[in-house]
């Protein structure tokens, strides 16, 4: 399987932190007492402060395994105690920063046992900046997707949906070669006309890489409600718009099957490996409810993988 893409660029003025200093409780952890750094900045990638990509961070320590000072330890770190932001501070008071990052999933399973696969900006290099790029290449990404799906949204201004637009589903990959079911958009009728003309099915997935932007807008929109006797009620409603939006494909897909690119068993065994992943999460989240609430015995999961296609 080929070394697979999966980068984020965001760059901006930082908008709001909740980021906080922990240190490891785990007695048995080799890495006990270890102070690290965990939290989310949000980065405001234009210049009206509509547009705030969330950037999550795990567990950053101050030093590298090799022993060598962690910049990004020591930036987020002068963000906790010194960081001027948009919120508090002014746009013209923030920090200028630049993260490179690379997208996931945070994977979890509701009270009634759903899951929940939401994608998320995680870790990466932060760096203090002076100047920023221009507005289009403040919040970009370059992925290598796995295409099984596209399906065609029409629009409904009802339902806020002002144009048409085109679904892409697929997957994904980590640095690990994990495999990350995602959803992007794409907004260019050339672009949308691309990609149906693909013909994807899970029984004929196209490995290509894609580019575009992220786009996570806040949009307020003020209701008006007669009254029956004079003034009337104004409530206002936000919704958040958060997409991946492809603008750019490659001129010629990747010669899926391949030894050197990536074949069917690889995608398979990935496949796998991400349902076996998955019974975990879910067997550990049944057994902490279970010790908050009484005992609930927790189901086998079935992780095998039927035959003819790839669906994710």
């Amino acid at each position: 399987m080929k070394k697979t893409i999966n980068s984020e660029r965001i760059e901006g003025r930082l908008y709001q932190h909740n980021l906080v200093k922990k240190t490891v409780q785990n007695k048995n952890s080799a890495n006990f007492g270890t102070e690290f750094i965990s939290g989310t900045i949000e980065i405001a990638t234009d210049e009206e402060g509509l547009n705030v990509v969330p950037i999550h961070f795990t567990y950053v320590v101050e030093t590298t395994k090799n022993g060598k000072t962690n910049v990004t330890f020591g930036v987020l770190d002068n963000i906790i105690n010194n960081g001027r932001a948009w919120v508090t501070d002014g746009k013209d008071a923030a920090l200028k920063l630049r993260v490179n990052t690379a997208l996931a999933l945070n994977d979890f399973y509701t009270a009634d046992g759903t899951l929940v696969s939401a994608k998320r900006n995680e870790g990466g290099f932060v760096n203090t900046i002076k100047d920023l790029a221009p507005e289009n290449e403040r919040s970009t990404f370059s992925m290598d997707m796995v295409i099984t799906s596209t399906n065609m949204v029409e629009a409904d201004e009802e339902n806020n949906i002002p144009e048409d637009y085109l679904k892409i589903r697929g997957a994904v990959f980590n640095f690990r070669n994990d495999l990350l079911p995602v959803e992007f958009t794409c907004h260019n009728p050339k672009a949308i006309e691309y990609f149906e003309k693909l013909d994807v099915s899970g029984a004929n997935p196209v490995f290509t890489e894609v580019r575009g932007n992220i786009v996570n807008n806040t949009i307020k929109q003020s209701i008006s409600e007669e009254s029956a006797f004079g003034t009337a009620s104004v409530r206002t409603v936000s919704r958040t718009i958060r997409e991946w939006v492809i603008n750019w494909a490659r001129p010629a897909e990747y010669d899926f099957g391949a030894e050197d690119v990536l074949t069917a068993d690889e995608l398979k065994k990935a496949m796998q490996d991400r349902e076996v992943y998955l019974a975990d999460i879910k067997k550990r989240t049944e057994e902490y409810r279970a010790s908050q609430t009484a005992n609930s015995e927790a189901p086998v999961t079935d992780t095998s993988i039927p035959e003819g296609g790839f669906d994710f």
